[in-house]
């Protein structure tokens, strides 16, 4: 019986998991159908081209949060670093001769040397990683300005010989019909991710790591070699967003990429990674990416200025922290059964083997059964009712004493 019942209760809680899983999917839908609907020319194709266009790059650098945060910690740096990658492979294109190719395995290997230098002060110096992270943003925004003497670098228009790479992202046919490339790289890195999170030991490792870092700890996970490879990861996907800012956009300036990691935390947290760690998804995280990126070309199309996306965005934040909150207490919790709670559930899972067994005397049995549970229930509920009413004038008694 007591089996039965916990496996009960556990069902019901991965339903609600399961439910609470379907809301993102579902907020996207509706916030897409509200500007279809209400949106001046918002349902159109253009219209698609530019929402899959502005959500590369804040989309490499969400799922790369998205391992840091499980980890439980936090990447404030993953916006500077990206722009300042992306302006170092700029300025060593275009200042040093340096070929395409090479500058931009330069953006990645810069951004990939930030998360590591992030991982290992959070890993091996145990900085907190609000302050480490903090602090690269700071580096990474001097070390842009620096390298590149506080000058914008420019990457090659589309038709030059050196923009190949923006194919990649975006084709344009001999009619000006875009075709979002793009998308292709976009979801297949996120495949790449979402089988390492699921399918891998460093995925379960840092899951573990997320969820309690000293049992996992204890359990011989060595927590400082994944802990810093969540940052490794945060930083590599920096760097590719920053090819694709720079294929989008064309041209990087100094000091940008403030504010590209908030909503790329914001992205992870809607489509429910959990700030505290050992709960996320990277198909969540796409559908956050893809929440910001309606709002940020919905608004516009209803003459709506573009502070209404940063306000509408923090309340969205703030919704989804709540439900992240509200999640976690409910997973938690413990739960004491009333003794009337308690009898029902026993009465009625011996109503439900009865009608399983199938033996003669079964109907008879359910029907005195059902009978008991109709009288005493309810008699059990009174008297709970009235000994909550008592113990309550009991302490109203007491304090005011």
């Amino acid at each position: 019986m007591e089996k039965s019942t916990n496996t009960r209760l556990k069902s019901s809680l991965t339903q609600g998991l399961n439910m609470q899983k379907l809301l993102a999917p579902l907020a996207l839908v509706l916030v897409y159908a509200f500007f279809s609907l209400f949106g001046r020319n918002f349902f159109s194709y253009t219209t698609l081209v530019n929402i899959l266009d502005s959500s590369y790059y804040i989309g490499f650098i969400s799922i790369g949060v998205t391992f840091v945060i499980i980890t439980g910690g936090i990447d404030l740096s993953c916006g500077t670093v990206m722009m300042a990658a992306t302006i170092i492979g700029g300025t060593a294109y275009k200042t040093w001769g340096w070929p395409m190719w090479l500058s931009l395995l330069l953006i990645l290997v810069v951004s990939t040397a930030f998360g590591f230098f992030n991982g290992w002060m959070v890993s091996r110096l145990s900085l907190p990683p609000f302050i480490a992270t903090l602090g690269t943003m700071m580096i990474s925004l001097g070390v842009g300005s620096i390298v590149s003497n506080v000058r914008s670098a420019t990457f090659p228009a589309r038709g030059a010989e050196d923009a190949w790479f923006k194919g990649i992202f975006k084709i344009i046919g001999e009619d000006n019909t875009s075709i979002p490339t793009g998308a292709i790289v976009f979801f297949g890195t996120a495949l790449i991710a979402y089988i390492i999170l699921t399918r891998t030991k460093m995925g379960r490792y840092i899951f573990a790591v997320g969820s309690n870092k000293e049992a996992a700890r204890l359990s011989g996970v060595d927590v400082q070699k994944w802990e810093m490879m969540a940052y490794v990861v945060s930083g590599f996907l920096a760097g590719v967003g920053g090819i694709a800012f720079a294929a989008v956009y064309t041209t990087v300036m100094p000091n940008q990429g403030q504010g590209f990691e908030l909503y790329a935390i914001a992205g992870a947290v809607i489509g429910g990674t959990s700030l505290s760690g050992g709960a996320g998804s990277v198909l969540g995280t796409i559908i956050g990416v893809y929440i910001m990126s309606v709002l940020r070309a919905g608004l516009p199309s209803m003459d709506l200025q573009s502070q209404y996306q940063t306000f509408f965005t923090g309340v969205v934040v703030l919704g989804a922290v709540l439900l992240d909150i509200y999640r976690t207490k409910r997973a938690t919790e413990v739960r004491v059964l009333a003794p009337s709670a308690k009898f029902k559930t026993e009465a009625l899972e011996k109503i439900s083997e009865l009608k399983a067994s199938g033996t003669p005397d079964a109907e008879a049995k359910i029907s005195e059964l059902k009978h008991e549970l109709k009288v005493n229930y309810a008699s059990m509920v009174r008297q709970e009712k009235e000994e909550r009413k008592a113990l309550k004038k009991q302490e109203k008694e007491f304090s005011t004493q």
